[in-house]
């Protein structure tokens, strides 16, 4: 029985933290297709080994140095290999006044999503 059950939570587990996974990034694209800014919070080595074509690269370790000069209002959708480290980006720009800003998740879910 509690194997059962485990069995029953673990799944319930995939099929909704996926379906979260697949609406950041449709919400992603969207806002993409809408003119949003797009960046790229992991390190250099990992956005050269890919990245969306709109993205510029701004690493969570220098976020402070790059936002500096944007728009506050502007969006802006950040990515990164899993949503872990753009969701540290997306907590630090609004502490910091941002307003238009979304969390899209990793490469992956984004490239799986892609409207092309």
């Amino acid at each position: 029985m509690k194997v059962m059950l485990r069995y029953i939570v673990l799944s319930l587990f995939f099929v909704f933290g996926t379906a979260h996974a697949s609406d950041r990034a449709k919400e992603g694209w969207q806002l993409i297709e809408q003119g949003a800014m797009v960046i790229d919070v992991r390190t250099p080595e990992e956005f050269n080994a890919g990245h969306l074509d709109q993205a510029v690269n701004y690493p969570l370790s220098e976020l402070d140095k790059h936002i500096a000069a944007l728009d506050k209002s502007q969006p802006i959708v950040l990515y990164c290999r899993s949503g872990n480290r753009s969701g540290q980006a997306l907590a630090y720009m609004k502490s910091k006044g941002f307003t238009a800003l979304h969390n899209a998740g990793g490469l992956n879910e984004m490239n799986i999503e892609s409207p092309q």
